[in-house]
C-alpha cells in the first residue's frame, strides 16, 4: 500500500475516532439531561414566559430531587441566591448510590489481618460513592443549553449579578461546534471607579456602561496537563478571596466527574471600588478554559490571542511534550506570559521582558495570590492590549450566537431607528423625535388639572378650557409620527414574534448606549452637588448658598429627567399619539400611522412580560384615554380575567424593583441612574399548580417611581408623592410599603404620606391590605432588635394616623383604626442587598430568604382576597385619577366598580321583590273572590304570611347565594345586611297592603249586607213576576215587539215596587261643591269663579309666583290686584312657594285618601277639611315671612288640590254607587230579567232558563277574572322584557330622558324637573299604553287572553261535571245541584247563587250541564276577541301595578338641580342621595344672589369650582367645594364632581332657552351665559348621550 492510501486510512481512522467521541459526548448529554428531566427541552427550550409565573415558594434547605435541581436551580438564580449552585441533591434512582449512606465491610481474621486491610490502598473501596449527584456545573450548563436566547439572556445577567464567571466560548453539545453567546451578555452593565494621581492628589473617576462596549485588559488563565492545584480557585483569590466567581474542584457539591464544562471558557470582570485596598486600579476581565487547554486547541488559541495577558498553569515542563510546545509558542510572542509551575518551588522570576515563570510548590495560597496580582499589575501598569466582549464578532471558526438571521433582522430594525437619533445631543432626542409627550403634554395635564379648580363664569371657563386641550391634541397631531416613531411602529406591526423581542431588546441596547457617557457625567455631578446640600443642612446653614446649591441641583434634576431616554418612553409617545388621535376622532389610516392599532401592539407586549407605564410621572398625569384602549385590548385578548393588584411604595432607589424582579422575576429598570419617573405595571400570570389555591388568575405588580427626598422641592413634591401614593394604594388589593436603611427621618416622610394614603381609603370604602418590607436592615437576626424594631414602627404609624385624621378630618387613635394591622405579621425584615461592598460584592443569601419569606405572606394573603377583573382595575384607575383631580379627593372619588356592582344589586333586589309583589297579586286575586262570595269573613296576617312563605323562601334562598357566591361578593357584603332587613320590611308591608285592601272589601261587603241580601231577594221577586207575566202571555203572540212593550209596560211598576223605602245615591256636583266650601271659607264668589278659569292646575310647576305676593302684608286681605315688581321681590324666595305647594299637596292628598268614600260615600266634609288645611299652612307660612300672599293665593292652591284629588274621590264614589244604590242594580237587570220573561213566553223549559242565567253571572265573573289575570300577567311580562321596566331606577330615568327629547315638549320637561313623581306615573301610564297598543304588546297581550280563557273554561266545565255528578250520585234536587256548583266555583270566581224554587221542575241536570257549557263556549269564544283595553275596567291594572313597584324608591330632590335620587331603596340610609347624573341648576330656577341671571353651571362643575353659595337664608357662604357643611340637606348627597361632558342637559338649556326665561321670567346672562360651544349638540346627540351614562 502506497504512503497516499495509508494517509487515506489514517484520515479515514481519525475521523471514525472523532465520530466515536461525538456519539459518545451526545450520548452522555441525552443521559444527563434525562437525569435532570431535561430531555425535552434541548428542541422546546426554556423561555422567559416558563419563569413569569407567580409559582410556589422555592424549597431553601431541604434537599431535592435529582431531576427537579434544574428548575431549582433556576428559581433559585432568579431570586439572586448565589447558593443555587450548591443545592443538595436527594437521591431518587437506585443505581444511584446515596452518599450520606457508608458501606459497612466486615472480614474475618485476626487482629493482624484486619490492620493490614486496612491499612492497604488496593483493598476495597466504595466505589458507588464515585458516580455520585450531577455536577453543578454541569447542571448550569445543561440548562444553559436548554433555554432560548432570551432566557439565557436572562440567566447570564442573574449570573452577573451574582458575580459568578459567565461562558464566553461553549461547545455545543450536539454538533461539538464553538459558540460565543455574545447575546448573552447584552443586558450587563458594570460599574467601577478608578482611582488615579493628579497633582498629588487621588482622583476617582466612576465609569459605567454595557460591558459588551467595555475595552479592559483581559488575563487568561490556561491548564496544561493536570496539576494538583486548582486553576479556578486560584483566580478566585484574585477577583474576591471571600466569593467562588469560578467554581472549583474544592466548591460545595463539586464531583470529579463533569461532563459540560470541559472546553468551556468562562469570563469574570474585576471591577475596583476606588478605594486604596482595591486588587487592581481599573477594570479587568479574567477568562478561564475549564479542562485541559491541550485538548481544546481553537478555545486555546481564541484566548490567548485575544488576552493583555496569559498565565498558564502546567504540573511541570518536559522539552518534548505537547506542553512544551504550546509554552513555546507563547513565550516566543509578544504577549505577556505567566507560567505557573505546580511542581516547582520559588517565586517570580521575570526571564525577559514580559515573561515570567512563578513556582508553587510549598507555598501558600495567599503569597501565591499576593505574587501574581502583583506581577500582573505590573505587567498592565505599561502599555497592553485591551479586549472588548464585541471582537467576538470578528473571531474565525467560531460561531456568535448574533448571527442568528432573527436577531439580525431585529438588531438590524432597531439599528436603523438608532440611526436617526445619532449625532443629537441626548437630551434633545426626545424633544426632537418624540414631541408629543414633551411640553404639549405637560401643557395639557396642566390644563386638564385646572378643569378642576375653575373661577368667574365656571362653564364659559370650562368650555374655553376644553378647546384649550383640543388644540394642544390637534398641535400634538401635527407633530405626531416622527421618521423614528414610524419605523418603530412598523418593525413592531410586521416583525414575526422573535424578531420583534430582538427588535425591542437592540432598541433598548442602542438607546442605552447613547445615554450612557451622558448620564455618567450627570450622575456624577448630581452626587457631589448633593453631598454639599446634605453638608450644609447639616450645619443648619440657612444662608443663600444653601438656596444657590439647590436650584443648582434642581437644574442638574431636570438636565438628568431630559437625558434620560428609554424604550418606556417611545411607548409614552405612542400613548400620547393614540390619545390625541382618539380626542379629536381623526380617521385612521393603515400602516405605521394607523394610531388605533397601537393599544392591541402594546397590549401584546403587556401579556408577553413587558412593563407598561400607568402614570408619567414627568407631566405627573394619567394618560386614562390610552390606558383604557390598552387594558381594553388585553381583556380581548386574554378575556377579563381577575387579577390580584399588588402595589409598591418607596423612596426613590431603595431597591424596590430588585425586590420585585427577584419576587416574580419580572422587567422593572433597577439601574440608579435609569428612574425614569412614574408608575409601571406588568402582568404576572399565577402558575398552573398555584391556581387551584387562588381565585385570580394573575397578579399585575405596580412599582412607582419612588417617594422623592421631601427636602427638594417642598410642598410641590409632598403633594405629588401624596397624590401617587393615594393612587397606587388605591390600585392595590395590596401595597407593600418599602423602607430602606434605619434612617428615621427619611421613614417619617413615607410613614407620613402612606397613611394618609391608607386613611383616604378608609373614607371612600377601598381596604387594602399592607406589608411593611424594611430593607438594609444591619442585624435581622437579632429579635430583640427587631422587636424593637417593630415597636418603634408602631409607635411611628400610630402617631402618623393622628395626624393624618387632623389632616383628613376624622378620629384615629391608632394606626389600625385605619387599616387592619398587625405589626408582629406586616412588618419584614430584609437583610441587606450586598454580601460586602459593591461592586465586586455577591448579593447577600439572606436577601433572597427574605424575598422567599415575603412572598409566602403575599400569597398567603392574597389567597383570602378574589382580586378585581381588569375591566373593574381600568374603572378604578379613572375613578382615583378623577377623584385625585380634585382637591377634596374623598368627597370627589367616585367608585365606578361599586356603582356598577350597586345597581346590579338594585336590579336583582326589583327582581326579588317583583316575585313576591306577583305571589302577593295571585293571592290577592284567589282571596279577593272568596271574600266577594261571602266564603270568609277575615283575612289574618299569620295566614297572608304563611300563603307568602314559599316564595319569601326561596327568595331568601336566592339571595344568601347570590351575596355568598357572586364574583363581587367582598364588595356586596356591606349592603347584605340592609338588604335582607328591606326584602323583610318589603314583605312586611306588602302583606299589610294586601290586608288592607282585603279588609276594604270585608268591610263593604259587611256595610252591604243588606243590600246584598235585598238583591237576592230583587232577583227573586224578578224572576217570579218574570215567570207569572210569562205564564199569562204563554201561547199568545211570539212577537219580539210586543213581547217587549209587554215587559215595559210591567217592569217600571215592578222596580218601583221592589225598590219602595230606599233612597237613590246622588251623583257628586264636584264644581259647585268646590264654591261653596271656598266661599264658606269667606272667600268671595267672583274671585273663586275667576280663579276657577285661571292656571291653577300648573301652579305646582309654574316657573314665578310673584304675581301672589304682596310686599305689604295689609295690602294681601284686599281682592285680586297686580303682583309686585319682580325687582322688588327676591328670587330667593320664588323655591320655597314651590316648596309650600308641594308640602300641602302631600298633606292634602294623605287626608284625603284616609277617608272611607268607598265604603260610604263622598261628602262635602272632605273638602272642607282640605281647604282649612291649606289656609292653615299658608297662614303659617306667612307668618315666618316679610311679605304676604294674595287670597287668590289660597284659593288657586284649594282649587289645585281639590283638582289633584278628583279622580280618587270619583272612582272611590263610584265603586260605592255600584255596591249600595238599589235603584242602579234593580235597573241594571232589566235586560237580564227580560230574556227569563221572553224565554218562558217561548215556552223554553226550566234548563234553558236556568242555564241562561247562570251563563249571565258566569260572563261578569269570567270577565271579572279574565281581566285581573291577564293584568298581572302581561304586568309580568312587561317587568321582565320592556326595557323600561326591567332594570333599575337609573335605567328607568334614562328611558324617561329619552321620551321628554323625542316628545319636544317644554311643559313636560317642567312637570318632571319640578314634580318627577308624577311625571314618572304618567310615563309609566302612556309606556303601558303604548306596549299594548304595539303589534307585539297585542299579540302577547292576546296569548295571555287566550291562555288565561282556556284555563278558566276548563275550571268551569270541570266544576260543571263534579257538580251534576255529585247531584245525581246523590239524586239532589236543583236547590242541591246550584249549591255543590256554586260551592266549587266561588273558590274561583264571584259568583253568587240563584234562588232555585221557580226552577223545581228540573229534572234533567244533564241537559242543564249542555246548557251551561254550550252558554259557556259561546262567553269564551265571544271574550276572545275582548280588547285589552277593557283592562281598564278591571280591579288590577298593569300600569298601577307597575307603579306601585316602580315608584316605591327614593324621590329626595338634589338640592342645586333637583335631580332625584334614583336610588331603587325609599330609605337607603347610611348611604347618601346620588343622582347618575346632573344637569345646570338654572331649569329648577337657581340663580344668583340678588339679580334675575339663571346659573348654568352644572353643579357637578360647581363642587369642583373655587364658588361659593347661600344656603337658605343663611348670609355665610360656603365654598361648593365644601357643600356638605351646607346643612343636612346638602351633606345627605353625594355629588362627585365631573367634567360634566353630557350633551342632554346643555342640549335642552339651548333648545328650550326662551322658554325657560319665560317660565322663571329670568334670563341666562352675564356670569350664566350659555358657552357657544353648546349650542353645537343636535337632539340625537342628546338622545345617544343618555345612553353613554
Amino acid at each position: 500500500m502506497n504512503a497516499s492510501g495509508r494517509k487515506d486510512m489514517k484520515s479515514v481512522k481519525v475521523s471514525e475516532e472523532i465520530n466515536m467521541t461525538k456519539l459518545k459526548y451526545q450520548r452522555e448529554t441525552e443521559t444527563l439531561l434525562g437525569r435532570l428531566h431535561l430531555q425535552d427541552k434541548l428542541q422546546r427550550k426554556l423561555s422567559p414566559a416558563d419563569f413569569l409565573k407567580v409559582g410556589p415558594p422555592v424549597k431553601q434547605d431541604n434537599e431535592v430531587s435529582e431531576k427537579d435541581v434544574a428548575y431549582t436551580f433556576l428559581q433559585r438564580l432568579m431570586m439572586l441566591d448565589y447558593r443555587a449552585r450548591y443545592i443538595p441533591v436527594r437521591q431518587d434512582s437506585p443505581e444511584v448510590s446515596n452518599s450520606t449512606l457508608v458501606r459497612e465491610v466486615f472480614t474475618e481474621g485476626t487482629d493482624d489481618d484486619d490492620f493490614d486491610a486496612f491499612c492497604s490502598t488496593n483493598s476495597v473501596f466504595d466505589q458507588s460513592n464515585l458516580r455520585t449527584h450531577v455536577h453543578p456545573m454541569d447542571v448550569q450548563m445543561a440548562v444553559f443549553h436548554c433555554s432560548d436566547s432570551f432566557f439565557k439572556q436572562n440567566m447570564i445577567t442573574k449570573l452577573s449579578q451574582c458575580q459568578y464567571a459567565l461562558p464566553l466560548l461553549v461547545p455545543d453539545p450536539v454538533t461539538m461546534d464553538i459558540e460565543c453567546p455574545l447575546w448573552t451578555f447584552r443586558q450587563i452593565r458594570k460599574t467601577w471607579k478608578m482611582s488615579e494621581m493628579k497633582d498629588d492628589s487621588n482622583v476617582v473617576t466612576m465609569k459605567s456602561m454595557s460591558i459588551c462596549k467595555a475595552e479592559t485588559p483581559m488575563v487568561s488563565f490556561l491548564r496544561l496537563g493536570s496539576p494538583s492545584l486548582s486553576k479556578s480557585q486560584l483566580m478566585n483569590t484574585l477577583i474576591n478571596d471571600r466569593h467562588n466567581t469560578f467554581f472549583h474542584r474544592n466548591c460545595p457539591g463539586s464531583t470529579k466527574s463533569r461532563h459540560l464544562m470541559d472546553g468551556v471558557a468562562e469570563i469574570a470582570w474585576y471591577c475596583p471600588a476606588g478605594k486604596p485596598n482595591d486588587a487592581f486600579t481599573d477594570c479587568i476581565a479574567f477568562c478561564n478554559l475549564h479542562g485541559d487547554a491541550l485538548s481544546f486547541e481553537k478555545q486555546r488559541e481564541i484566548l490567548t490571542d485575544k488576552s493583555s495577558v496569559n498565565v498558564v498553569l502546567v504540573p511541570t515542563l518536559e522539552k518534548n511534550d505537547k506542553s512544551s510546545a504550546v509554552i513555546s509558542a507563547l513565550y516566543k510572542c509578544e504577549k505577556p506570559l505567566i507560567c505557573l509551575f505546580a511542581d516547582s518551588d520559588g517565586g517570580a522570576v521575570e526571564m525577559r521582558k514580559g515573561k515570567y515563570k512563578m513556582g508553587l510548590n510549598n507555598r501558600s495560597q495567599s503569597e501565591v495570590s499576593e505574587e501574581l496580582r502583583e506581577t500582573i499589575g505590573k505587567i498592565l501598569s505599561v502599555s497592553h492590549s485591551f479586549f472588548q466582549l464585541e471582537s467576538m464578532n470578528k473571531v474565525c471558526g467560531i460561531k456568535v450566537d448574533e448571527e442568528d438571521t432573527v436577531c439580525q433582522k431585529g438588531k438590524s430594525a432597531a439599528m436603523k431607528i438608532v440611526g436617526l437619533l445619532q449625532g443629537i445631543e441626548v437630551s434633545k432626542i426626545k424633544d426632537t423625535y418624540l414631541p408629543c409627550q414633551g411640553q404639549l403634554w405637560k401643557e395639557w395635564s396642566k390644563i386638564h388639572k385646572e378643569l378642576y379648580r375653575l373661577k368667574g363664569n365656571i362653564e364659559d371657563d370650562k368650555v374655553q378650557k376644553e378647546q384649550k386641550l383640543m388644540e394642544k391634541r390637534q398641535e400634538q397631531v401635527n407633530v405626531s409620527c416622527s421618521e423614528p416613531m414610524k419605523m418603530f411602529i412598523e418593525s413592531l406591526s410586521t416583525l414575526s414574534g422573535k424578531e420583534k423581542d430582538y427588535f425591542l431588546k437592540w432598541t433598548q441596547i442602542l438607546i442605552d448606549a447613547l445615554s450612557t457617557d451622558d448620564l455618567s457625567s450627570i450622575l456624577q455631578t448630581y452626587d457631589t452637588k448633593w453631598a454639599e446640600v446634605l453638608a450644609l443642612k447639616k450645619r443648619h446653614d440657612k444662608t443663600e448658598l444653601l438656596k444657590t446649591k439647590q436650584t443648582e441641583l434642581n437644574k442638574i434634576s431636570i438636565k438628568l429627567q431630559s437625558a434620560t431616554f428609554g424604550l418606556e418612553h417611545i411607548f409614552r409617545e405612542m400613548g400620547q399619539i393614540y390619545e390625541a388621535h382618539e380626542s379629536l376622532q381623526k380617521p385612521t389610516k393603515s400602516g405605521p400611522t394607523d394610531w388605533s392599532k397601537y393599544p392591541e401592539l402594546a397590549a401584546e407586549l403587556m401579556i408577553s412580560g413587558h412593563p407598561m407605564e400607568l402614570m408619567d410621572g414627568d407631566a405627573g398625569h394619567v394618560p386614562l384615554t390610552w390606558i383604557s384602549g390598552l387594558l381594553e385590548e388585553v381583556i380581548k385578548k386574554l378575556g377579563d380575567k381577575r387579577v390580584f393588584v399588588l402595589s409598591v411604595l418607596g423612596i426613590q432607589s431603595s431597591g424596590k424593583s430588585t425586590m420585585l424582579n427577584a419576587m416574580f422575576g419580572l422587567q422593572f429598570a433597577v439601574s440608579a441612574g435609569r428612574c425614569t419617573k412614574g408608575a409601571f405595571m406588568q402582568l404576572v400570570e399565577v402558575s398552573k399548580e398555584m391556581k387551584k389555591d387562588f381565585e385570580f388568575d394573575y397578579v399585575l405588580v405596580v412599582d412607582t417611581e419612588g417617594l422623592r427626598a421631601l427636602e427638594l422641592e417642598g410642598n410641590a413634591t409632598l403633594h405629588h408623592d401624596n397624590e401617587l401614593a393615594t393612587f397606587v394604594v388605591g390600585l392595590g388589593n395590596m401595597t407593600l410599603i418599602n423602607i430602606f436603611g434605619e434612617n428615621p427621618a427619611e421613614m417619617q416622610d413615607v410613614l407620613q404620606i402612606v397613611v394618609q394614603a391608607f386613611m383616604r381609603m378608609k373614607k371612600i370604602k377601598l381596604s387594602p391590605s399592607c406589608v411593611f418590607v424594611h430593607q438594609n436592615v444591619s442585624d435581622i437576626g437579632a429579635a430583640e432588635k427587631n422587636m424593637d424594631g417593630k415597636r418603634r414602627l408602631q409607635e411611628k404609624l400610630d402617631d402618623m394616623a393622628k395626624l393624618a385624621a387632623k389632616e383628613e378630618g376624622c378620629d384615629a387613635e391608632f394606626f389600625s383604626d385605619v387599616i387592619a394591622f398587625d405589626v408582629q405579621k406586616d412588618v419584614k425584615y430584609f437583610a441587606q442587598l450586598w454580601e460586602g461592598s459593591p461592586p465586586m460584592a455577591p448579593p447577600n443569601p439572606g436577601y433572597s430568604e427574605s424575598v422567599q419569606e415575603l412572598k409566602t405572606i403575599i400569597l398567603s394573603k392574597a389567597k383570602d382576597c378574589a382580586g378585581i377583573t381588569l375591566s373593574q382595575f381600568k374603572s378604578k384607575i379613572q375613578d382615583l385619577w378623577k377623584a385625585l383631580m380634585n382637591e377634596q379627593f374623598v368627597f370627589s372619588f367616585k367608585n365606578t366598580r361599586e356603582i356598577a356592582v350597586y345597581r346590579k344589586l338594585e336590579v336583582k333586589y326589583g327582581n326579588w321583590t317583583w316575585i313576591l309583589r306577583s305571589n302577593m297579586l295571585t293571592i290577592d286575586n284567589e282571596l279577593h273572590p272568596e271574600i266577594k262570595n261571602g266564603k270568609r269573613e277575615a283575612v289574618e296576617l299569620t295566614y297572608l304570611h304563611q300563603k307568602l312563605n314559599k316564595t319569601y323562601e326561596e327568595i331568601q334562598k336566592e339571595m344568601t347565594k347570590y351575596f355568598d357566591d357572586d364574583r363581587e361578593k367582598d364588595m356586596l357584603v356591606q349592603w347584605r345586611g340592609r338588604f335582607e332587613d328591606k326584602i323583610k320590611e318589603f314583605r312586611d308591608e306588602l302583606v299589610k297592603g294586601v290586608k288592607r285592601k282585603l279588609d276594604e272589601v270585608i268591610q263593604q261587603k259587611k256595610a252591604c249586607k243588606k243590600l246584598y241580601d235585598k238583591k237576592a231577594e230583587f232577583e227573586n221577586n224578578l224572576l217570579q213576576k218574570s215567570k207569572e207575566l210569562a205564564h199569562k202571555l204563554k201561547d199568545k203572540t211570539r212577537d219580539e215587539q210586543v213581547l217587549k212593550e209587554q215587559f215595559n209596560s210591567v217592569w217600571s211598576d215592578l222596580v218601583k215596587q221592589l225598590t219602595a223605602g230606599t233612597k237613590p245615591i246622588e251623583d257628586i256636583n264636584y264644581d259647585e261643591d268646590q264654591s261653596t266650601v271656598l266661599q264658606d271659607l269667606g272667600f268671595e264668589w267672583s274671585l273663586v269663579n275667576e280663579c276657577k278659569i285661571g292656571k291653577y292646575k300648573t301652579m305646582s310647576h309654574a316657573g314665578d309666583y310673584s304675581h301672589y305676593v304682596c310686599l305689604s302684608k295689609q295690602s294681601s286681605t284686599e281682592g285680586i290686584t297686580n303682583g309686585v315688581r319682580q325687582s322688588d321681590f327676591p328670587s330667593e324666595e320664588q323655591p320655597l312657594i314651590r316648596s309650600l305647594i308641594d308640602d300641602v299637596e302631600k298633606q292634602t292628598i294623605i287626608q284625603i285618601k284616609q277617608r272611607p268614600v268607598a265604603s260610604t260615600g263622598y261628602s262635602l266634609t272632605y273638602l272642607q277639611e282640605a281647604a282649612n288645611t291649606v289656609k292653615q299652612k299658608v297662614t303659617d307660612f306667612e307668618s315666618k315671612k316679610k311679605y304676604a300672599l294674595k287670597k287668590e293665593f289660597t284659593v288657586d292652591l284649594s282649587l289645585y288640590i281639590f283638582d289633584r284629588a278628583w279622580t280618587w274621590i270619583s272612582e272611590s264614589h263610584k265603586e260605592f254607587k255600584v255596591n249600595n244604590d238599589a235603584q242602579s242594580y234593580v235597573n241594571s237587570k232589566e235586560m237580564q230579567f227580560y230574556r227569563v220573561f221572553r224565554n218562558f213566553c217561548k215556552g223554553s223549559s226550566s234548563a234553558v232558563v236556568l242555564g241562561e242565567l247562570i251563563c249571565d253571572k258566569l260572563k261578569s265573573a269570567i270577565v271579572e277574572a279574565v281581566c285581573n289575570k291577564v293584568a298581572k300577567d302581561l304586568t309580568d311580562t312587561m317587568k321582565s322584557n320592556y326595557p323600561a321596566f326591567n332594570g333599575n331606577r337609573s335605567d328607568l330615568e334614562k328611558h324617561m330622558l329619552k321620551s321628554l327629547a323625542k316628545k319636544g315638549d317644554f311643559n313636560s320637561f317642567i312637570i318632571y324637573i319640578h314634580q318627577p313623581r308624577d311625571h314618572t306615573e304618567t310615563y309609566i301610564r302612556e309606556e303601558v299604553q303604548n306596549y299594548i297598543s304595539t303589534k307585539e304588546g297585542k299579540e302577547t297581550g292576546m296569548k295571555i287572553l287566550q291562555k288565561n280563557l282556556d284555563d278558566i273554561q276548563n275550571l268551569v266545565s270541570l266544576d260543571l261535571y263534579n257538580a251534576t255528578e255529585k247531584v245525581k250520585t246523590n239524586g239532589g234536587d236543583t236547590g242541591m245541584w246550584m249549591e255543590e256548583f256554586s260551592s266549587l266555583l266561588q273558590a274561583k270566581l264571584t259568583f253568587n247563587n240563584i234562588c232555585c224554587k221557580n226552577f223545581s221542575d228540573l229534572n234533567s241536570f244533564d241537559f242543564l250541564k249542555e246548557e251551561i257549557e254550550k252558554g259557556l263556549g259561546s262567553i269564551v269564544k265571544q271574550l276572545r276577541s275582548l280588547s285589552l283595553d277593557e283592562m281598564d275596567k278591571s280591579r288590577m291594572k298593569p300600569d298601577q301595578i307597575l307603579i306601585d313597584q316602580l315608584c316605591n324608591c327614593c324621590w329626595v330632590k338634589c338640592p342645586f338641580c333637583a335631580a332625584v335620587c334614583t336610588n331603587t331603596l325609599k330609605d337607603h340610609s347610611p348611604d347618601k342621595h346620588k343622582v347618575t347624573f346632573h344637569r345646570p341648576s338654572g331649569i329648577t330656577g337657581f340663580h344668583c344672589k340678588g339679580t334675575k341671571n339663571l346659573v348654568n353651571d352644572f353643579c357637578t362643575t360647581l363642587v369642583a369650582s373655587d364658588g361659593s353659595f347661600l344656603p337658605g337664608h343663611s348670609e355665610v357662604s360656603i365654598p361648593y367645594k365644601e357643600y356638605y357643611k351646607g346643612g343636612e340637606k346638602f351633606a345627605s348627597w353625594e355629588i362627585t364632581p365631573d367634567e360634566s361632558k353630557l350633551a342632554y342637559w346643555k342640549w335642552f338649556v339651548c333648545n328650550f332657552q326662551k322658554q325657560l326665561e319665560a317660565h322663571y321670567n329670568m334670563k341666562f346672562k352675564e356670569r350664566g351665559t350659555i358657552p357657544s360651544a353648546w349650542k353645537s349638540h343636535t337632539d340625537q346627540e342628546a338622545i345617544d348621550s343618555v345612553d353613554k351614562l
